[in-house]
């Protein structure tokens, strides 16, 4: 590692008595916590940090709000208030109140986030925001922003496959992304030995190119700060991805659902408590000579009154509408003026194939909005246009930046998606979900997460996505090459599903798709792609309004729920 920057010596006063803040309330909230479930009074789920302090100090104290990303897990409470979340804000979003600034009070307690400062609302499911990161990572390069991208999880996440296909990712595309991993030894009871062969769980990755990977002590504030300072400066400056691996310990349960006297053992919880990172660094203070016992006491007065001043605000603060759960499920769909019915002459416009239609309407939208992308598998490799080349030719005209192949791995497809889209409000991105439809299923997670971020984020985010899938029989591929998946993509709440069945269709619902927000399943019927049958005249820039039931010569009347 690079030069300490800092250390007791060298560190001034007024920083070690922030820092000491900082950690003193955030162990009062992390101790508070589960009062508020005894009472009946909410946080129904509190996963406390104690233990994590000195990595998760650093991880707030590195980021820099509305400049880099930040995607904490559930247990990251000392990294939101690092960053600067406020104890009111945190204790809103343990009791679920209307004013939660992570989501309304709709996501479980213990997901703190803040939309405004990039601080961002992520899912139950562990590590899965690691793709997310990484997506946003890819926006971040593309369009030569300041900042990186941060993803905080525990140890046991990265045995989680999508943590891989993340990691890998960035490392290919090399992204200025920032991965720690909090390593308290266990999941949830599950010990590290039976997680990974490696004790260090960063091992797992050594061999990829273009990864740095940094160790410290996560229970020391400046083996921390050090170790974040410098995995910041070499992501920004070299654009590459970074793993930081912070020694941790786990002092409490898992969570208040959990019972660690029934798989740990009175001396392991001893030495984890005395490991205890804030009396560490209070007797680190205390000796030094830079602040007396009374001074810290001082500090200790001052963060407790701001946790009941926090407190008595919070608990008279409105409850969320009940009304309010339909609000938020999908954005407004894009709303057509020059085709306000879906309607055109019989004759307007070309004639064309489903396939064409597709193929020209991806196009036109490209050149409509330079903040348009599609990746995807076999997508874009010399005259390679997809496995049915309905992509033909988009990499020659608008590059390999905003038309590249992914890997073959379809929640990084999905995933890293709903990330990019984070970047900017008018970025649109379409993937190529799978080759097939019929191999989209190992996407459904992230499927499932585009699904309700809108819902989740209280309507403060919307995966701006179109997911391509060429869907239904034709060529007799038996179980993988032939099924018809719609019926099970219908079912969540949050998603569009869209099925042309004719050119001017596959053109008009296509372009609306694009351009509307929110997540959109396009299922394209291979059978179809060039069979005369669906061959219809496309007018200019045709437009479907998604409500819109129409009859016309070209075909019959079909209904867009």
């Amino acid at each position: 590692m690079e030069k300490q920057l800092y250390s007791i010596q060298t560190t001034e006063k007024d920083v070690l008595r922030k820092w000491y803040y900082l950690m003193t309330l955030g162990r009062k909230l992390d101790d508070r916590a589960p009062n508020y479930l005894k009472q009946a009074l909410g946080w129904s789920y509190h996963a406390p940090y104690a233990g994590h302090d000195g990595i998760q100090l650093a991880i707030g104290q590195v980021f820099e709000k509305k400049v880099d990303h930040l995607f904490p897990y559930y247990r990251d409470m000392l990294t939101a208030i690092s960053s600067g979340m406020t104890a009111e804000e945190i204790i809103m979003n343990g009791i679920s109140k209307a004013g939660d600034v992570a989501g309304g009070g709709r996501h479980m307690s213990n997901h703190f986030a803040k939309p405004e400062w990039n601080i961002h609302n992520v899912s139950s499911a562990t590590g899965n925001h690691t793709l997310h990161a990484v997506g946003v990572a890819r926006g971040i390069k593309k369009y030569n922003a300041p900042g990186v991208s941060i993803s905080s999880q525990g140890e046991s996440s990265t045995s989680e496959g999508y943590v891989f296909e993340a990691i890998n990712g960035a490392s290919n595309e090399k992204l200025p992304v920032i991965f720690v991993i909090q390593d308290n030894h266990y999941g949830i009871s599950v010990p590290k030995r039976d997680q990974t062969a490696n004790f260090f769980a960063a091992e797992n990755y050594k061999g990829i190119k273009n990864l740095r990977i940094i160790y410290c002590d996560g229970k020391n504030v400046f083996d921390s700060m050090n170790a974040m300072t410098e995995a910041k400066r070499y992501a920004t400056e070299n654009q590459l991805p970074v793993i930081v691996h912070a020694s941790c310990v786990r002092i409490h349960s898992h969570s208040n659902s959990d019972r660690q006297d029934l798989y740990r053992d009175d001396n392991e919880l001893h030495c984890a408590k005395a490991a205890d990172p804030l009396n560490r660094y209070r007797i680190t203070l205390i000796k030094s000579g830079k602040f007396t016992e009374e001074e810290l006491n001082q500090i200790d007065t001052e963060a407790q009154a701001e946790v009941s001043k926090a407190h008595k605000k919070a608990i008279v603060a409105p409850n969320p509408d009940p009304a309010s759960i339909f609000n938020f499920v999908t954005p407004d769909p894009y709303v057509s003026t020059k085709y306000p019915e879906g309607l055109h002459t019989v004759e307007s416009g070309e004639k064309w194939k489903l396939i064409k239609a597709l193929n020209e309407t991806l196009k036109a939208e490209f050149r409509h909005n330079p903040n348009t992308f599609i990746w995807g598998q076999d997508l874009a490799n010399k005259e390679k246009g997809g496995i049915f080349n309905v992509t033909k030719g988009l990499q020659q005209e608008f590059g390999k930046e905003r038309v590249f192949n992914a890997p073959i791995a379809e929640d990084y497809i999905v995933g890293t998606a709903n990330g990019m889209s984070r970047f900017r409000d008018d970025i649109r991105i379409i993937v190529e979900g799978a080759e097939f439809a019929d191999y989209f299923w190992p996407a459904m997670e992230q499927l499932v997460e585009l699904s309700h971020e809108y819902w989740r984020t209280n309507g403060q985010f919307s995966p701006n996505v179109v997911i391509r899938l060429a869907s239904g029989g034709y060529i007799g591929g038996g179980l993988y090459h032939s099924q018809s998946i719609e019926g099970s993509m219908t079912t969540f709440p949050g998603l569009r599903v869209v099925y042309p069945s004719f050119a001017d269709d596959a053109a008009g619902l296509l372009r609306t798709a694009i351009r509307s927000k929110g997540p959109t399943i396009f299922m394209e019927p291979k059978a179809l792609y060039n069979d005369p049958v669906a061959e219809t005249y496309v007018p200019k820039d045709f437009e479907v309004d998604r409500k819109s039931t129409r009859l016309n010569s070209s075909h019959a009347n079909i209904s867009y729920a």
